[in-house]
C-alpha cells in the first residue's frame, strides 16, 4: 500500500522552483561571462570572478544559494512531519506558506533585491518555519 503525505506537495514545489531560479541564474549568468570574455578560473578565489559581473545578475545566484540554505531545515521538518502523520492541516497551510514565502523573496531578490524587504520575507519564513518545528517536536515528543 503507498502512503502519501499532503506536506510533500509543497516540498516538491519548493524544490521544483529551486530548479527554476537555478535555469534563471545560468540564462543570465552565461551571457553576462560571455560579455564579459570571461574564462572560469578554477586557481581564483571562491566567488571572486562571479563578483565581477553585473549586480543584476549575480542576484539571481545569491537567490539560487539562499534556497540552498535556510530551505534545507523545511524539506527536514516537512518529510519528518509527513513520517509522523501530521502533513495535513495547519502543517500543510505552514508548508504552502513557507514556500510561498520563499518564492515571493526569490522573485524580490532576482529583479530588484530590495534588501529591507527581502529581510522582512526572510523573518516571516523564519517564523513559519518555527511553527512547522514546534509542531514536529509536539508530534515527537
Amino acid at each position: 500500500m503507498q502512503v502519501t503525505s499532503p506536506i510533500l506537495a509543497p516540498v516538491v514545489v519548493l524544490v521544483a522552483w529551486s530548479m527554476v531560479m537555478w535555469l534563471w541564474m545560468y540564462v543570465t549568468r552565461l551571457p553576462a561571462m560571455k560579455a564579459a570574455s570571461m574564462k572560469p578560473d578554477p586557481l581564483a578565489p571562491r566567488g571572486e570572478q562571479m563578483s565581477t559581473l553585473p549586480a543584476r545578475v549575480r542576484w539571481k545566484a545569491d537567490n539560487y544559494n539562499h534556497l540552498m540554505e535556510q530551505p534545507t531545515v523545511f524539506y527536514a521538518v516537512a518529510l519528518s512531519l509527513a513520517l509522523l502523520g501530521q502533513g495535513d492541516g495547519i502543517n500543510l497551510t505552514l508548508a504552502w506558506t513557507y514556500v510561498g514565502i520563499r518564492v515571493v523573496h526569490s522573485v524580490l531578490q532576482a529583479l530588484i533585491n530590495k534588501i529591507e524587504l527581502r529581510f522582512v520575507l526572510f523573518a516571516l519564513s523564519s517564523l513559519v518555519l518555527i511553527g512547522l518545528t514546534v509542531n514536529a517536536l509536539r508530534a515527537v515528543f
